[in-house]
């Protein structure tokens, strides 16, 4: 596969150069790129918090995410893309600049990109620098921390709305009495009769209809961006969602307990034990399904305003989910881990110029976006970009533009400011995920894990030291790291 995949290298940049040049004949013809603007499409680019793959689409047929799974029939569903760290700010910095955490040199969530890469060009940049109309709706960037920043305006062409607070703010709003609450409270866990549009995410899709409805009116094409904060803690969906599934009938992970043989710098300090916090895992897992069920509702408010609008023939739709959660696998609560749970995220493109229905099992990245979609815009992209665009796959999603995706998360989990102590890097392949706990400052190997997902999806025995695996090792290892090595080289040029 690797050598394949090496020989389409020179192919892509071959074709990067001669749209380069088309471009510039263009414009020695007279031809502004205002001009070139208005026959592209328009973009609805929607992100999600938090949300593991668990959709119906994904074949967990007990979600009720019925909008989402419209998406998957209208484009392509790629079930098995992986965000770069599963945290917020650096996994969405680097969906919005096309770079990899150590590229940027952002680990944690204070830290904006802009500190060490203030003249970055991030996505709705570049396609504002070629005629779209940019706008944010909603947590895009991330959203607190960052007082000097608040997002990032040089990004939009109007100012952004509700994208700067806390997930703790996302108190019900409502006229008269607050109806009570029927969820315990524990981790924030709220269960109250109350309208959509008393949280974040139903004022949300309203703002987003409004801008829809306004956009509609423009010549320029746009790139509207609708960042939904669900289905991220607390779980305070409105009552009419946790009503949609039988508490009894919840399910919950397998095994709470951490695989066997892992290594101590794999798991969080935020643990459960099996006894002891069972009734709160199978109510987190309740209210993670209502808040999926609550998001997938005001996403179809979107799309079906963008239908009604007959602006979906020509706007390309991108979906997808900043990282994971755990919700008791291996023992564990929220993220900042590499294993599959938190590295593993849904995502999904509708191109209105490519075939409708599908599914690929290609290995891809969230950073695999912006290149995606300033392809299918039909703009050639800055030369920062580490990810590949995945048209191809769009076209033919038996093809492969990857041998591995690679997640990585330091230790201490939230650096604050501070270069980590340690990384765990991981990839994963077609058959394994495969990971290093490397010394930050040395690249010292401390740790190592090995899953074989062939027979062990749930990661629950860490295999790399059994002998029968041996032969795989070599192999991961050097795939893990070329990706390393490729990646902290162009951070250490760019500093």
């Amino acid at each position: 596969m690797s050598d394949r995949l090496a020989s389409t290298r020179p192919t892509d940049e071959a074709f990067a150069m001669a749209r380069f040049f088309v471009f510039v004949c263009l414009l020695t013809l007279g031809v502004s790129p205002l001009g070139m603007a208005a026959q592209r499409p328009n973009v609805l680019f929607i992100a999600v918090d938090d949300m593991k793959v668990e959709l119906n689409c994904y074949g967990q047929t007990h979600v009720i995410s019925p909008n989402i799974d419209r998406l998957a029939k209208r484009g392509t569903l790629f079930e098995r893309a992986y965000c770069q760290q599963s945290v917020c700010n650096p996994s969405r910095a680097s969906v919005m600049t096309g770079m990899r955490p150590d590229t940027l040199r952002v680990w944690d969530l204070p830290t904006h990109f802009r500190v060490n890469h203030p003249k970055v060009v991030t996505l709705p940049q570049l396609l504002r620098a070629n005629g779209y109309y940019a706008q944010c709706v909603g947590k895009i960037f991330h959203n607190w921390r960052q007082d000097d920043w608040r997002g990032d305006p040089a990004s939009w062409s109007t100012p952004s709305v509700m994208n700067y607070a806390t997930h703790g703010a996302d108190k019900p709003q409502v006229n008269g009495e607050l109806p009570p609450s029927q969820a315990s409270g524990r981790r924030g866990t709220e269960n109250r009769d109350v309208a959509d549009d008393a949280y974040y995410d139903g004022r949300i899709a309203t703002l987003a209809i409004d801008a829809l409805r306004n956009l509609k009116q423009r010549k320029d094409p746009f790139f509207l961006a609708v960042g939904f904060w669900k289905p991220h803690l607390p779980f305070n969906a409105p009552r009419k969602y946790w009503e949609m599934y039988e508490r009894a009938k919840v399910p919950i992970p397998n095994r709470l307990t951490p695989p066997i043989d892992v290594p101590e710098l794999a798991l969080t300090k935020d643990r459960v034990n099996a006894k002891r916090d069972l009734e709160m895992i199978r109510e987190l897992n309740h209210g993670h399904l209502a808040a999926i069920s609550y998001v997938d509702a005001q996403i179809g408010r979107v799309v079906d305003e963008l239908d009604r609008l007959d602006l979906s023939g020509n706007t390309v739709i991108a979906f997808w989910s900043d990282h994971g959660l755990h919700l008791g696998e291996h023992g564990l609560l929220r993220k900042t881990t590499v294993f599959e749970v938190d590295a593993h995220v849904p995502m999904i493109v509708v191109s209105p110029n490519h075939k409708p229905g599908r599914q690929t099992s290609a290995l891809v990245e969230l950073l695999d976006i912006y290149p995606t979609l300033a392809d299918l815009c039909d703009i050639m992209p800055p030369g920062q970009l580490e990810g590949r665009s995945l048209v191809p796959l769009l076209v033919d999603p038996t093809k492969a533009v990857k041998p591995v995706a690679l997640t990585q998360t330091p230790r201490p989990n939230y650096p604050r400011g501070k270069m980590p102590k340690t990384m765990g890097y991981s990839i994963r392949s077609a058959r394994f995920r495969y990971t290093e706990w490397r010394d930050f400052a040395t690249g010292k190997v401390s740790a190592r894990e090995l899953y074989d997902h062939r027979n062990d999806p749930g990661e629950t025995v860490n295999v790399v030291s059994q002998p029968n695996y041996d032969s795989f090792l070599p192999g991961l290892a050097k795939q893990l790291a070329d990706v390393v090595r490729r990646k902290r080289s162009r951070s250490i040029s760019q500093q």
